[in-house]
């Protein structure tokens, strides 16, 4: 409760003491009684909603300076800037999902073609399935490697339905980079398999710089959409919240208005109370 609103609730407490003391109209006080703590409780609700929408800015205001740096230029663009609504960022975003899933396909489909040319490789054949430890006697392998991986795995990971299949290129690409980083730890250097692996390795690497723009172009993009997204909400977010200061400050108006007739209406008959008691002790 603020400073002001705290006095008006002494000057009204004050003043229906004194009716009280002055009338014998229990009533008519109950009734004003009633109307002063409506209109508090309504006070109470509206701090409520001050307090909320004052912590909201706050927020926007640690976020800006967080990310201070340019925001200048941003906020000159920002301003002629159409707030698009809830609905129509929903349906964007949407879309935009879908056409960015599309893009990753195709980058995938890409990337399927490096892999079948590392796979089709004379020296592919030590890592096309999981390695067999149990099979070659290998004891230690799970000692030395901890996170096996073979280039049958990979493949069936990007084809995978399920909804549990490789979500962009890189972890694919890192999952063969693992291929090969297995083979090269476990077996020692000079090995056949330590040099298989390092010469597919340096043939893959060679074939993911061609690729490697086009992914990165692609993360750009994506993170320059994500980016807009969040914008867009927060002005959706700013926007809603203007309006909720503007229906506030209609409230506390109207709140003050009743305040102000309540005062005028109590000291009234607090005049006309005391008029009675000299006109009764006069007599």
């Amino acid at each position: 409760m603020t400073f002001t609103v705290f006095l008006f609730h002494l000057h009204f407490k004050n003043q229906m003491e004194t009716v009280t003391m002055s009338t014998p109209d229990i009533a008519e006080v109950d009734q004003f009684r009633c109307r002063v703590d409506e209109i508090f409780q309504k006070i109470d609700k509206l701090e409520k909603k001050v307090n909320e929408v004052e912590q909201f800015y706050l927020n926007a205001n640690k976020k800006k300076k967080s990310s201070s740096k340019g925001n200048s230029i941003r906020e000159e663009q920002d301003k002629g800037r159409h707030v698009p609504s809830i609905k129509k960022q929903q349906q964007d975003a949407s879309q935009r999902e879908s056409t960015a899933a599309k893009r990753m396909q195709e980058l995938m489909r890409q990337f399927g073609t490096i892999l079948r040319q590392i796979s089709q490789h004379k020296w592919a054949w030590p890592f096309m399935q999981p390695v067999d430890v149990k099979g070659l006697g290998l004891h230690d392998y799970y000692k030395v490697i901890e996170k096996p991986m073979d280039l049958g795995t990979i493949k069936n990971q990007m084809e995978a339905k399920d909804g549990n299949g490789y979500k962009n290129v890189r972890a694919i690409c890192a999952d063969v980079r693992l291929v090969f980083d297995n083979a090269m730890k476990y077996n020692e250097e000079g090995s056949d398999v330590h040099l298989m692996a390092k010469t597919l390795l340096e043939k893959f690497e060679e074939k993911w710089q061609l690729l490697l723009p086009k992914v990165t172009e692609e993360e750009k993009r994506r993170e320059e959409e994500e980016a807009e997204a969040q914008l867009n909400i927060q002005l959706v977010r700013e926007a809603s919240h203007a309006k909720r200061v503007q229906a506030i400050s209609n409230e506390l108006y109207e709140v003050d208005t009743h305040l102000e007739q309540l005062r005028e209406t109590v000291v009234q008959k607090c005049s006309c109370f005391s008029i009675d008691r000299l006109d009764q002790q006069s007599f």
